[in-house]
């Protein structure tokens, strides 16, 4: 009997990881027209999954949906999908979708419970040279490597908000894990970013993107996430409509990650924290974005210098990961592990 019962129960995960990727032209079925189909898509929503994270206020922001149409597009949706509650051991299965971006280093990936989670945002964030940047190229490469609990590996979205970006490491990191120059390059899409706002518009080209090519993109690089809301927003007057929009954004990458089943990975800056003399703490630097950014990334890497190419890795903040540091060194080929 028992036996019975679990064969029934497979094709139920199945259409679990169908329902990741209902199309939303799925809506013409339940009297959604064409055009309104076509409004939603050109705001970058284009599954039902994503009108469920949209919330009706946003979408009577929409040009041409009137609260009734929203109303109608809602009620549709939540027919495909029922909103309802999973077993933590039904949640388990549908977990075991999550793959692992290796970063190059043994030590690093151990720390983080087998590297770069997906469906989830990490951040890693240090002073300047701290191997930031060189993270976010290794991990450029070694995305389209297959690796541990099969992971097939796929292409990568590079956003560059400092201007960071350079094509020639990529060819460094390529050489040390022996894979096609040029077919490596093929695979990173790239843009910068030149103000807050730009980098909010590139996320609904992202989305688009991920749904035309469904399940080929593995990783989504934002190297820094904060360097123009820094710029762009300056002093206190200004803070409160910067967390505002960072919050909103944030939001959007959690989303993006959740629904195409990605990771995220974004960089940060730094700041001093005139304060920390008062309360002695041991480091008065601290990252930027506060409360918002900190709550919004699911796994908080620190980065620190360490003696010459040598950096540590600490866990500041993680749902599932202990605190504890791992050493890595910065090499021609990107990360890599300490030679002791």
């Amino acid at each position: 009997m028992k036996e019975d019962q679990v064969v029934l129960e497979e094709p139920g995960f199945q259409d679990d990881e169908e329902s990741l990727f209902q199309d939303i032209d799925l809506l013409q079925k339940h009297g959604i027209n064409v055009a309104d189909i076509k409004k939603l898509k050109s705001v970058g929503i284009c599954t039902i999954k994503g009108i469920q994270m949209t919330t009706r206020r946003a979408l009577c922001n929409v040009k041409g949906l009137s609260e009734a149409k929203v109303d109608k597009i809602k009620e549709a949706a939540n027919k495909l999908i029922e909103p309802g509650f999973l077993t933590a051991f039904e949640y388990s299965e549908k977990r075991k979708m999550v793959f692992h971006i290796t970063t190059g280093s043994l030590e690093f990936d151990k720390l983080l419970g087998g590297g770069i989670e997906s469906m989830a945002i990490t951040e890693a964030f240090g002073e300047f040279r701290t191997g930031k940047t060189q993270l976010s190229h290794t991990l450029c490469v070694t995305a389209q490597l297959p690796g541990a609990g099969g992971y097939q590996g796929g292409k990568i979205i590079f956003i560059d908000t400092e201007n960071t970006f350079r094509p020639d490491r990529l060819r460094d990191i390529a050489d040390r894990f022996n894979v096609d120059h040029n077919a490596v390059l093929d695979n990173v899409l790239y843009a910068r970013a030149y103000t807050s706002e730009h980098q909010m518009e590139l996320l609904d080209y992202v989305a688009a993107k991920f749904h035309e090519e469904a399940g080929i993109f593995k990783l989504l690089i934002i190297d820094s996430i904060m360097a123009l809301f820094r710029v762009d927003f300056s002093g206190r007057g200004e803070l409160a409509e910067r967390q505002q929009k960072l919050a909103q954004m944030l939001s959007r990458l959690q989303k993006i990650s959740e629904e195409y089943n990605v990771a995220v990975f974004v960089t940060n800056q730094m700041t001093a924290d005139p304060g920390a003399t008062m309360t002695f703490q041991a480091d008065p630097k601290k990252p930027i974005g506060g409360h918002i950014l900190a709550h919004a990334s699911t796994t908080r890497i620190s980065l620190r210098k360490g003696r010459g190419e040598l950096r540590i890795a600490k866990i500041y903040d993680s749902p599932e990961m202990p605190e504890s540091e791992a050493t890595f060194a910065i090499t021609a080929g990107g990360i890599g592990d300490a030679k002791e």
